[in-house]
């Protein structure tokens, strides 16, 4: 077996982020991704998220290359755009047009102000998006901007990985129904799902209005990062009581320290002293120490090292393709296991039609 996707069949339309991020996590899981390129586009870079796919070259403009991308969404079972609303349509590859060649379809559509809403049109990039939610506010530093948290909160978990949710969801119902759906993943919604707790929290008026003074937010000293006596970092986050009374027997903090590990009005003085001692010794001296402890600690890695360190090595965390070093497809599974990812490739129209024409479809035709 080759994943628990294995015989599920995806056409991808070329684009940044999201987009080609989830049909990664359908090629890695065994499904067959196709992707629609256009002639002389630049490759993914570094080829990670075109592992496992292949790739075709079409020119969307021209009616044969439509009437190809056709043919092959016609024996898809799911296809994920990322255009900006309107631009599927304009190519004749809408929603209206997919589904009149295969019912059963399941068309994703990812795009970060969603199909709908006054700002559906705009451009707009990530940090736009998790602005609009809440989100980027309560990441960062008291009386400091917040900072761009990469894109991991709305590109990947509220954009692609909402969409994965939604993709199998839709195949689930069109197995019952025979009927295709379409799929609306927008990063707003989706960081906005994702920020569910923290609504929760300012709800009990457990989580106040300014960044750095809550719980999860590096107000609290028992649960942020803090600098080594060799310029790196580690990160503590021992919320239970009984683990910070750990953290602290191992660094040999007295019963004071940590029976006031829940008074606010305590934690910038707690932090301030947690800080001098993590300054003492070196990461690895403290990894020495904590690593492995119920003081809930990890040390801070970087690209480079965090490939090589042993847990990560034991469980295969990270692959290297091609040369290059690389996150394994996750999650596991202990029946179909996912294969070792191979490399992108590009093939013709025609034989990704013969192969498709040649075996039964995937899910949505159980």
């Amino acid at each position: 077996m080759a994943g628990p996707l294995d015989g599920l069949r995806m056409v991808e339309m070329a684009g940044l982020g999201p987009g080609p991020f989830c049909g990664m996590l359908f090629a890695d899981l065994g499904a067959e991704v196709v992707v629609i390129d256009r002639p002389g586009a630049p490759p993914d870079p570094g080829g990670v998220t075109a592992r496992g796919k292949r790739r075709l070259a079409l020119d969307l403009q021209q009616s044969a290359a439509r009437e190809a991308a056709l043919a092959l969404i016609g024996k898809a079972d799911l296809l994920v755009e990322g255009f900006r609303p309107g631009v599927m349509e304009r190519l004749g590859l809408g929603p209206a047009e997919c589904h009149a060649r295969n019912a059963r379809l399941v068309y994703g559509r990812i795009t970060g102000w969603g199909q709908t809403g006054p700002l559906a049109a705009a451009a707009g990039h990530d940090i736009n998006y998790i602005a609009l939610t809440g989100a980027l506010h309560a990441i960062g530093r008291a009386g400091e901007p917040p900072p761009p948290p990469l894109n991991y909160v709305g590109d990947y978990g509220g954009g692609a990985m909402l969409l994965a949710v939604g993709l199998l969801a839709a195949l689930h119902e069109a197995r019952r129904s025979g009927q295709g759906q379409v799929v609306d993943a927008a990063m707003t919604d989706g960081a906005a799902l994702l920020s569910s707790m923290f609504y929760g929290l300012k709800a009990a008026g457990e989580w106040g209005g300014e960044r750095g003074g809550n719980l999860l937010d590096g107000g609290a000293h028992f649960y942020d990062t803090y600098a080594c006596a060799d310029g790196r970092f580690v990160a503590i986050g021992p919320l239970e009581t009984k683990f910070f009374r750990r953290l602290c027997e191992l660094c040999g903090l007295d019963e004071a320290f940590a029976a006031a590990q829940m008074e606010r009005a305590q934690w910038p003085m707690m932090k301030l002293r947690l800080a001098d001692m993590f300054r003492t010794r070196t990461r690895d001296e403290w990894c020495a120490l904590l690593e492995g402890s119920d003081a809930c600690f990890a040390p801070v890695l970087d690209f480079d090292e965090a490939p090589q360190h042993p847990h990560n090595r034991a469980r295969s965390t990270f692959v290297t393709l091609d040369g290059v070093v690389q996150p394994a497809p996750a999650p596991r599974f202990s029946r179909t296991p996912a294969a070792h990812p191979r490399a992108g490739a590009s093939d013709s129209v025609e034989s990704v039609l013969d192969a498709w024409s040649a075996t039964p479809g995937g899910a949505a035709r159980g």
